[in-house]
């Protein structure tokens, strides 16, 4: 039986859903004088928010940006950036995966914490659990929400407070950051003038809209354009056209990526096999995911699994 049409469901819930870390890694720093600090943790997602003063974030392919107090950056990708003072300064200390803290030459220290100009609070999500890959892929290397365009769900006393050694600590910082990323997100991908994917527009249109619900939520069933014509109530020679104006691709190129992206997603969980994901993405075999991920992909799914292994290491 095909899946009925959600209800209720609006696109950027679907995009943020997945989204949920754990062994969240938050940095609070204070900060005078000159000073720099090179990010090369490989997070697929950060976090960077100045509570005092101004500070400069400097993606490694792109123009640095000011931020003022209250702004967050959050950078996608995994490639390194720098946060500092002044756009022209030297790093001197690195963030290296799982937060590690050192000097340019590798010797490990610590950002200071005391008086200071710039306060100066990053949280990195943890490379190894789900960041879904859509979610990515609608993100630029560097998205800047500013103050005035939504509120910020934690105060830096509520920081304090959740940063204290106690029992249950972690979990508090793990769900803090999904707070601060949902919240922030929610408002970069509302503001007025947002550039996003096609797809998350065409999830407004009352064709294309419930046959990408459709899909979203049922990406095992074995879907033919005729059959979601079908359920929405129009011709197939209409949803093909309609969707691919929309969204920019004919419906069975959207699902295939779709199912690519969540395939992309569950090989990263322990113990998954190349069937056992194949079966929960709609693939009829494992030969089948494998085909078509090494084709469209360009590497095989335990190819990418290690590679994914490898950057956890």
């Amino acid at each position: 039986m095909a899946p009925q049409i959600p209800t209720g469901a609006d696109p950027l819930t679907e995009l943020l859903n997945g989204v949920r870390t754990v062994g969240a890694v938050f940095n609070q720093s204070t900060l005078s004088g000159t000073w720099a600090v090179r990010f090369e943790d490989g997070s697929p997602l950060a976090l960077a928010v100045s509570l005092q003063g101004p500070v400069w974030v400097l993606p490694q392919d792109g123009e640095p940006v000011l931020l003022g107090p209250g702004d967050v950056a959050v950078l996608s990708g995994g490639n390194p950036y720098m946060i500092a003072d002044d756009p022209d300064a030297e790093p001197g200390v690195v963030i290296g995966p799982g937060g590690r803290c050192t000097t340019v030459d590798g010797q490990d220290t610590r950002t200071t914490q005391g008086p200071g100009s710039t306060v100066l609070l990053n949280g990195l999500y943890t490379v190894d659990h789900g960041v879904p890959g859509q979610l990515l892929a609608a993100l630029p290397a560097l998205a800047v929400v500013r103050a005035g365009q939504g509120p910020c769900p934690i105060s830096p006393a509520a920081f304090e407070d959740i940063t204290r050694p106690e029992p249950g600590r972690q979990v508090m910082l793990d769900r803090m950051l999904d707070l601060m990323l949902i919240t922030a997100l929610r408002s970069w991908f509302t503001r007025p003038g947002a550039q996003v994917p096609a797809w998350y527009r065409a999830h407004g249109d009352p064709v294309v809209g419930p046959a990408l619900r459709l899909l979203t939520a049922g990406p095992a069933h074995p879907w033919t354009v005729e059959a979601l014509a079908a359920k929405t109530g129009v011709s197939r020679a209409a949803l093909a056209r309609r969707f691919t104006t929309l969204v920019g691709q004919p419906p069975m190129t959207y699902l295939r990526e779709h199912r690519l992206a969540l395939a992309a997603d569950l090989l990263r969980e322990p113990g998954a096999t190349v069937g056992a994901v194949a079966g929960k993405v709609g693939f009829s075999s494992a030969f089948a995911l494998s085909a078509t991920f090494k084709k469209v992909r360009g590497i095989s799914p335990s190819e990418h699994r290690t590679s994914e292994t490898r950057a956890k290491d």
